[in-house]
């Protein structure tokens, strides 16, 4: 009825149609981790707060030392959240992105006392 070489090619591409169809779901799956909406919120306010150390170093509120530090900072913050995320199947946990935030407010707080010290004429420091 069937030869060998229909029934090879027949396999040969159903199995290349369940490859893609494998790979289309976890880029699917990838871009929804990506998009989680506690991994988007601290994401986008790490990105905010570096918009913002540049900002201040911009005009002069923060010296170029200070903003290195608060960006190496919040660097640190970036890898945790991604292996944090990593670890979960793409997601981040409640409590990993409370802790996260709670790091984002003590590099926050350190912006605002170096910005402080500065007018002050005191070093912090970094």
């Amino acid at each position: 009825m069937f030869d060998t070489p229909r029934k090879l090619a027949a396999v040969a591409v159903l199995t290349g149609s369940a490859i893609l169809s494998i790979q289309s779901s976890y880029a699917q799956e990838s871009n929804f981790a990506k998009e989680h909406p506690r991994r988007a919120e601290v994401v986008g306010r790490e990105k905010h707060e570096k918009a913002k150390t540049a900002n201040e170093v911009k005009n002069g509120k923060l010296t170029q030392a200070q903003g290195h530090q608060l960006n190496k900072e919040d660097n640190s913050i970036r890898r945790e959240e991604r292996a944090d995320a990593a670890a979960n199947g793409g997601h981040i946990t409640k409590g990993e992105q409370h802790q996260l935030n709670q790091q984002e407010n003590a590099v926050n707080a350190q912006r605002r006392a170096d910005i402080q010290s500065n007018k002050a004429g005191i070093s912090t420091g970094n």
